[in-house]
């Protein structure tokens, strides 16, 4: 992945230096308009009072729950774009992120925040840890994220080959999952899934926080199609790699590894399979509107 001529956004919170060190996790009607002419027509707007416990996006599916303990007060911190190899490579990321869903929506697009941290931190949506992996908060609009993760990917995972340059575009994946959870956001598809979760037993809320989560990855892919068009920045790997990479942190995967057989009412991502055939959907379409997973057909 040749990440260097992308732009450096200015849109980051520099928490690593606290003393304390934080992350969150994977993330998630009645009447109106059906969630798939939402998704369609991108219904803009921002909705108050959302439960963060079923909208929060990131990873927190790696360790099957919230956090357990209070994250420590933030201390100092540092805001634009950092001098570090791994800020760099973060702030471009973010700000490429943010100049191709800027032309997707047409000028309505709001970029949020990016919070690097280590350890703990806070979030409008509660503490956070980095065990809990990357997050996005739609009561802050802000993305969380313990970088110590992209090194997670490559060893607990096995998401990319260790040291391989291919797992910089499986870190990128991960920034875009969550930054298509901020998109979900601001055209009205999250305060909309909250509406509908409501009403819902914790299986039926499980399957439609799957959707959620798919249409983000789909995301995903269509903001790598749009910047691959402007850029041609991928290399031969990059694919494969975020690919495996989605493929080793679906439910199906992840529930194997933890207890030795899959439930998959309990599924809150998506399997493996469906995980990497939604990036492919967008990679391949450029299109948001490819990515309607709540048309109510089979995922």
């Amino acid at each position: 992945m040749r990440w260097e001529d992308f732009r450096r956004s200015d849109n980051i919170d520099d928490r690593r230096g606290d003393r304390g060190g934080g992350g969150g996790g994977i993330p998630g009607g009645r009447g109106g308009l059906g969630i798939g002419t939402i998704v369609v027509l991108g219904l803009v707007g921002w909705a108050l009072g959302i439960d963060p416990r079923l909208l929060i996006g990131g990873a927190e599916i790696l360790t099957g729950g919230g956090p357990s303990t209070q994250a420590p007060p933030s201390g100092p911190r540092e805001t634009g774009t950092p001098a570090d190899q791994t800020g760099q490579f973060v702030s471009a990321v973010l700000g490429e992120t943010e100049d191709r869903w800027s032309e997707l929506l047409q000028g309505k697009y709001r970029a949020p925040t990016l919070v690097m941290f280590s350890g703990a931190t806070r979030s409008a949506c509660g503490p956070a840890q980095s065990a809990m992996g990357p997050f996005y908060c739609p009561l802050d609009q802000q993305v969380y994220l313990d970088t110590a993760f992209f090194r997670q990917i490559e060893t607990r995972f096995g998401g990319c080959p260790v040291g391989s340059k291919a797992c910089q575009f499986a870190q990128a994946y991960v920034i875009a999952h969550e930054i298509g959870h901020h998109v979900q956001n601001l055209i009205g598809i999250l305060p909309k899934v909250q509406e509908m979760q409501r009403g819902m037993s914790k299986v039926e809320a499980n399957r439609l926080q799957v959707r959620v989560e798919l249409q983000a990855d789909c995301f995903a892919g269509v903001w790598a199609n749009r910047s691959q068009a402007k850029w041609k920045f991928l290399d031969p790997g990059d694919i494969e790699a975020a690919l495996q990479t989605a493929s080793a942190i679906g439910d199906d995967m992840l529930q194997k590894q933890a207890q030795g057989y899959v439930v998959p009412d309990a599924f809150t991502h998506g399997s493996s399979e469906q995980r990497m055939r939604w990036f492919s959907t967008g990679l391949k379409s450029g299109s948001p509107t490819s990515c309607n997973t709540f048309d109510g057909g089979q995922l």
